[in-house]
């Protein structure tokens, strides 16, 4: 997938694709990764009351067949670290524990921009 910017003339390279090389996650991977999340959630709802939208959209996202896979395993990291109980900053510390879950959530949410409008309820 090598286009070329017609501005500076340097090839264009898809790092996603470069990076994530490995086969896409089966759809029974997903829904797993789907099940933990929403049970993260429904644990913590008034902890992530606030991203429970961002999350959500994710989640469809992530479940939608149409989406490339390249796209949909940033969005599987990221809620996988979402879901995970030990990271930078333990889920365990009051509100600061969520810090970088947010921030993670946030940075997808962002990177994936307008793509990803049409998955909010």
């Amino acid at each position: 997938m090598n286009n070329h910017n017609k501005i500076t003339e340097i090839p264009e390279v898809d790092l996603l694709e470069d990076f994530y090389s490995e086969k896409p996650l089966s759809e029974a991977e997903m829904k797993e990764v789907s099940k933990a999340l929403e049970k993260k959630v429904k644990t913590n709802r008034r902890n992530v009351f606030k991203i429970f939208s961002h999350l959500k959209a994710l989640k469809n996202y992530m479940l939608d067949k149409n989406v490339k896979w390249i796209k949909k395993s940033v969005v599987v990291a990221a809620l996988l670290y979402f879901i995970a109980p030990l990271d930078a900053i333990p889920d365990f510390a009051p509100l600061v524990g969520y810090l970088d879950d947010i921030g993670i959530i946030a940075w997808v949410v962002r990177y994936l921009g307008r793509e990803i409008s049409s998955y909010y309820d």
